[in-house]
C-alpha cells in the first residue's frame, strides 16, 4: 500500500484586515508511482507585515517551492531537497523585491514546508509560521518560532509565558527575501495511521493553544470541516491578522528503510 492521505485548507482575511497576505499551495502526485517517486508536499507563507508587496512575497515563495518540488530529480532525498527549494525560493522572493522598482523595495514572508514520501514527513521552515504533528489526541509542534522572543526563550533569557506577552512576539529573526542567503531549519518525522500535520499562520497560531487544535481537528471528521472551525475561533479570539490553515491526515504508510539513502519495503 502507498501513502494515503487526505486534506484541507482555508484562508481568511481576518476580522481587521483588508487583504490577505498569506498564501499556500501544495503538490499532488499524479500516480502511485509519482507518489512514491515524489511524493506530497504542502506549503504556507504569511508575508510580514510592515513590509511592502507582502502579498507578492508569500505567493512568489509558495510558488517558487511547489514548481521546484514537481521538477526535482525522481527519489531526491527529502531532507536536502527541502532545504533547496526553501533556499531557492528565498532568493526568488529577494530578486523580485530588488527588481520591484528603480531602487528596490522591502519585501520579506515566513514559509513552513512538509514534504510526505513513504512513512515520513520532511519539515523545513523559515519564520513563525508553524507545523503541528497531532497523534493519539496530543499536538507537538515539530519547528521553533524565528522570532526575537523565542531566541530568548531558547538561551534562557525569558520564560515561555514572558514571550507569549513579549511587545517583540512579532519580530522576526529570519524571515525569506530580507538577504540573499537564509539558514534554513529542517527536520524529518515518522508518520502513523491516523497522525494529522497541521501547517499554519501565526494568525491562527497566537489564538488557539495546542489542546484546542488537537480536539478540533483530531476527533476523525470532516477536515474541512476543522479547518473552518479553526479559522472561526481565531477570529472570535482576535481576527487581528490574516488566518490560515492547511490540514493533512495520514491514512495509510508504506513502510520502508534505508539503505545508503535508498529506500526498501519492510515486511
Amino acid at each position: 500500500m502507498s501513502l494515503d492521505i487526505e486534506f484541507a485548507q482555508l484562508t481568511d482575511s481576518g476580522r481587521h484586515r483588508e487583504h490577505n497576505e498569506d498564501y499556500f499551495g501544495h503538490f499532488k502526485p499524479r500516480s502511485a508511482a509519482e507518489a512514491r517517486t515524489h511524493g506530497w508536499a504542502f506549503a504556507l507563507s504569511d508575508g510580514v507585515g510592515g513590509q511592502d508587496l507582502g502579498e507578492v512575497a508569500s505567493q512568489a515563495a509558495v510558488e517558487d517551492f511547489v514548481s521546484g518540488f514537481a521538477a526535482a530529480a525522481p527519489s531526491e532525498p527529502l531532507p536536502a531537497l527541502l532545504v533547496r527549494l526553501v533556499r531557492e525560493a528565498n532568493q526568488r522572493v529577494y530578486e523580485i523585491g530588488k527588481n520591484a522598482s528603480p531602487g528596490g523595495t522591502s519585501m520579506a514572508t515566513t514559509l513552513v514546508a512538509c514534504a510526505l514520501r513513504f512513512d515520513r514527513a520532511v519539515v523545513a521552515h523559515v519564520g513563525d509560521s508553524r507545523c503541528y504533528l497531532l497523534r493519539h489526541g496530543r499536538t507537538v509542534q515539530l519547528t521553533r518560532d524565528h522570532t526575537v522572543p523565542a531566541e530568548q526563550v531558547r538561551l534562557g533569557l525569558m520564560s515561555a509565558r514572558e514571550a507569549r506577552a513579549a511587545s517583540t512576539r512579532h519580530l522576526l529573526t529570519r524571515s525569506l527575501g530580507t538577504d540573499l542567503f537564509v539558514n534554513v531549519e529542517s527536520s524529518e518525522h515518522t508518520l502513523l495511521p491516523g497522525d494529522v500535520l497541521i501547517l499554519c499562520c501565526d494568525g491562527l497560531h497566537n489564538s488557539v493553544d495546542e489542546p484546542e487544535l488537537a480536539a478540533i481537528a483530531g476527533n476523525g471528521g470532516s477536515l474541512q470541516a476543522a479547518a473552518e472551525r479553526l479559522v472561526a475561533v481565531a477570529n472570535e479570539r482576535d481576527g487581528s491578522d490574516n488566518i490560515s490553515v492547511q490540514l493533512i491526515r495520514i491514512r495509510g504508510v508504506e513502510r520502508v528503510g534505508m539503505y545508503r539513502g535508498r529506500p526498501y519495503k519492510l515486511r
